[in-house]
């Protein structure tokens, strides 16, 4: 039996509150708790350049209730915050590059709110339990490998250096005001449901559009950049387990996997899996290669020893089944 069978009854009833909750993540999350028997609620903004989406819960839309209301609006925080026992905060400003070309909305959403957040909850419901979705972003171009929690903070794009922001303000709150607040750092979580009409919330969504499109995959600079990925069902586990554990307070956990692939393999294990695609090796645009941070992969003992987390979904399986969802439903995402 798992951490989280065993605890599940904590969950059971509970009210929960998703911020970003039509997004890719959160929606998957919804559908968890659900079955869990959560009652939960989904705040998202449905700002088109984001990742809200209503056919993420199309399945679910009568068990949740989704309230369409933008993080920077605290006076809708405060009171979305009254009376809920778990708020998972993932709604963010996920781009890079939009980071760089905005980065005052990028402040806005990935810092500011999440401080008007935490006071919302300071102020109307301080025994409420946090779990934030950070980044590995953070790290910036790792000095080893895997990189773990203990690694140099060195963002290299203005969204890093306000997830960061977001993630300490939820730790202050922690340590000083004693609300229960955690963060997970996810590295290239993907799968049904993730934004793939662009690049913005992962290159893989632009991959799976283009190989279904019949356009080719393409893998920027040489194709040597090591990565590391995490199906959604896997992610959706650690946040979970991160809410109904008591030792998570005032931790940083890296969420990982035990595959890391150079992106061309990863190209050509997507091709293989849809037989008509292709890919090409092309150079990289300058914004691009200039907050490109080389190599990554992630060292996940922490969440292992802590939270009991460990990825169950194989790179080849998550991919398939990304690619299977997009092929049947991708007239709701184009």
């Amino acid at each position: 039996m798992t951490d989280l069978e065993a605890n599940a009854q904590q969950l059971a009833g509970a009210n929960i509150l998703i911020t970003g909750g039509l997004g890719f993540i959160g929606s998957s999350l919804a559908r968890r708790l659900v079955k869990l028997g959560a009652h939960v609620t989904l705040v998202d903004s449905l700002i088109p350049q984001y990742g809200g989406n209503l056919f993420n819960i199309h399945d679910i839309q009568h068990q949740v209730k989704v309230n369409i209301t933008d993080v920077r609006d605290p006076y809708a925080m405060a009171y979305l915050i009254q009376g809920q026992d778990v708020l998972f905060n993932l709604a963010g400003q996920t781009s890079h590059l939009d980071s760089m070309k905005d980065p005052k909305a990028d402040l806005e959403i990935n810092a500011s709110a999440q401080l008007s957040i935490l006071e919302a909850c300071r102020q109307h419901n301080s025994g409420i339990k946090i779990v934030f979705a950070s980044t590995r972003q953070l790290y910036g171009k790792p000095d080893y490998l895997p990189v773990d929690e203990a690694h140099p903070i060195r963002p290299v794009d203005v969204n890093g250096i306000n997830k960061l922001a977001g993630e300490w303000y939820h730790l202050l709150y922690n340590n000083v005001y004693q609300i229960r607040a955690c963060a997970l750092r996810l590295t290239n979580t993907y799968g049904p449901g993730m934004r793939v009409k662009d690049a913005r919330q992962t290159f893989l969504g632009i991959w799976i559009r283009n190989l279904i499109e019949g356009k080719p995959i393409l893998v920027y600079g040489d194709g040597m950049q090591l990565r590391d990925f995490n199906y959604v069902d896997d992610a959706v586990e650690a946040l979970l387990l991160a809410a109904i554990s008591s030792e998570a307070g005032g931790e940083v956990f890296n969420l990982g996997s035990t595959e890391s692939i150079n992106l061309k393999d990863l190209a050509a294990l997507m091709v293989e899996l849809y037989p008509s695609g292709n890919y090409e090796i092309v150079p990289f645009p300058g914004e691009l290669k200039a907050i490109d941070i080389g190599d990554y992969y992630s060292d996940y003992t922490k969440a292992r020893k802590v939270l009991g987390w460990s990825p169950q979904v194989s790179l080849r399986e998550g991919l398939q089944r990304s690619l299977d969802y997009y092929i049947q439903h991708h007239t709701h995402y184009w």
